[in-house]
């Protein structure tokens, strides 16, 4: 079920009421980022952030690891009696493959976690969807959602006055 809404104070004051009122699976489609709108929907996704961290240390290790094999036992070098193991030499690459990998987690966990690529979607079948990328906003209310029923749903999104309430088929 899909509400559409011509104003951005609309759509953040019905994702607040839907989440009060004890919608879970609640989605908002907007031509731009409105702030408060992950407040308002309930959205406390903390995994990306430990996908990023996790990719950075796995990059540590990796690019230390890395020089360490190289320089202890590959291709030992004993230059002037230095030892073979140096960590300020070891610190910007180790530096580098965090960053890297940290920056490939972050892609690839953004990806995932949005479940990108999706190149059809039921709700492109909305009529006017086309507009939320431009100068429309909706509020999705998913089907799978515990407490959705069709009739009920209707009735509480026609009472937070939107231009249309519309059911997509999934």
């Amino acid at each position: 079920m899909v509400a559409e809404f011509v104003h951005p104070d609309d759509v953040l004051a019905a994702a607040k009421a839907a989440r009060d009122a004890g919608y879970k699976r609640i989605e908002a489609y907007s031509p731009f980022p409105l702030h408060g709108m992950s407040e308002a929907m309930g959205f406390r996704d903390q995994r990306v952030p430990w996908i990023v961290f996790l990719g950075g240390l796995t990059g540590a290790v990796c690019g230390f690891a890395l020089q360490y094999y190289i320089a202890v036992w590959d291709y030992p070098l004993n230059v002037g009696g230095r030892p073979l193991i140096s960590l300020p030499q070891m610190v910007p690459v180790t530096f580098e493959s965090t960053i890297l990998f940290a920056a490939m987690g972050a892609f690839i966990g953004m990806l995932a976690m949005n479940f990108l690529p999706q190149p059809y979607h039921p709700i492109f079948n909305t009529p006017n969807f086309e507009r939320a990328s431009q100068d429309r906003f909706f509020l999705a209310i998913e089907a799978h959602d515990p407490k959705f029923d069709h009739d009920d749903t209707r009735k509480f999104l026609e009472g937070l006055s939107p231009e249309a309430v519309n059911y997509v088929e999934g």
